[in-house]
């Protein structure tokens, strides 16, 4: 098979979704399948083609970026060019030119694929509102055209107003996780550095942005302090983010918080990630918008259980493994209740690796899309 796959930022940019499609692409290429991507060049010292992990990677100058979305003035011919070469066109959604790529295909008579990696929202203001609109309505005609739509969980997808129109082109497959075991020297090494005064620790790892409501989590940290003296609340992923001002909205708490929270940044090293994982008592998903978030899975595989937003699609995790609990959304004394109740008796949600393994597995994942990629004759 010749897989075109499209989206707006791929490596060394991580979030969930590039995580999600990297793994997938190098499996694929792996098991001997030509897989180029077409994306933005996001960073001017990128290359423009460059071949990592045997996929062929095609790097656009984005001069303009929307919001989160980067304009390519020379993508419509670049798209044109690699859809005649390829059997499969692969989206991930939100996605500004999925209508175009829906009609490319039709025109390339060219099997489409559509990954849904959750609806779009935006922090607010009528710009915002335009744009979760103009974007919606080119995914509904790039939906449409598409052969096969995939979605991460049946939960999600009976909830979502982008997936539930067209749910006899819809395939449930669980996204691709992949995580290390983690090195005790290296847990150790985060635990000194994290938890001085014993701890606990409460993770939390994703973008410092309204949908992912950081600021609950401080907000919980905060009533759970007089309970556990020496907690740290240990953010990993970008705080300040240009397209949002959550950092600056939290500033009053990030300084009544104080040394009971830390802000790493962004861990690349999947080992140390992993490290970090197993250091924590808890991992912490407090979001108001999510379809799965890879980094449940990722933490539970390192032996450290979940509390999260009892939300389509969020909750999956937990409820098919058991390792964590669930909170209302959006409220900051149901999620430091929950916490608290994983920090008082660790051993009520501690799985066996083996459980967790196999709940997520990888293999399964790539087959599901291997099957699902592969044009139909």
């Amino acid at each position: 098979m010749r897989l075109l796959i499209a989206l707006q930022y791929y490596l060394p940019h991580r979030t969930g979704y590039t995580l999600h499609v990297r793994r997938v692409a190098e499996a694929l290429a792996t098991r001997g399948h030509a897989v180029t991507v077409l994306t933005a060049r996001h960073l001017p010292s990128l290359p423009a083609r460059e071949q990592i992990a045997g996929v062929e990677v095609v790097r656009l100058a984005a001069p303009v970026r929307i919001s989160r979305g980067a304009v390519m003035p020379t993508y419509l011919w670049h798209a044109w060019r690699l859809a005649a070469a390829a059997d499969t066109i692969w989206l991930s959604s939100p996605l500004l030119e999925t209508a175009l790529w829906g009609m490319i295909a039709k025109a390339r008579r060219k099997r489409l694929v559509i990954t849904h990696h959750g609806d779009l929202h935006l922090p607010g203001g009528l710009f915002d509102r335009f744009i979760e609109w103009f974007t919606y309505r080119n995914y509904r005609i790039g939906a449409s055209l598409a052969d096969a739509i995939v979605g991460y969980s049946a939960d999600y997808a009976a909830h979502s107003p982008y997936l539930l129109p067209y749910g006899d082109k819809t395939t449930i497959i669980s996204p691709p996780i992949s995580m290390p075991p983690p090195n005790p020297e290296g847990t150790a090494v985060w635990r000194t550095r994290l938890a001085a005064q014993g701890g606990p620790i409460i993770g939390f790892a994703g973008r410092f942005v309204q949908e992912k409501r950081p600021d609950l989590l401080l907000r919980a940290a905060l009533a759970l302090r007089h309970r556990y003296p020496g907690l740290r609340v240990a953010f990993v992923g970008e705080s300040r983010i240009s397209y949002e001002d959550m950092w600056q909205r939290c500033s009053s708490l990030v300084a009544e918080i104080g040394d009971n929270a830390a802000f790493l940044g962004m861990i690349d090293d999947p080992q140390a990630l992993a490290d970090f994982y197993a250091a924590c008592d808890v991992l912490a998903l407090p979001s108001e918008s999510e379809c799965f978030a890879l980094v449940q899975a990722e933490a539970m595989l390192c032996g450290t259980p979940v509390v999260a937003s009892d939300i389509p699609g969020c909750r999956v995790p937990v409820h098919v493994t058991g390792m964590g609990r669930l909170f209302a959304c959006g409220d900051a004394g149901a999620l430091a209740a929950a916490l608290d109740e994983v920090l008082a008796a660790p051993a009520q949600f501690h799985k066996p690796h083996e459980h967790i393994a196999t709940t997520f597995a990888l293999a399964n994942t790539i087959d599901a899309y291997e099957a699902v990629l592969v044009a139909k004759p």
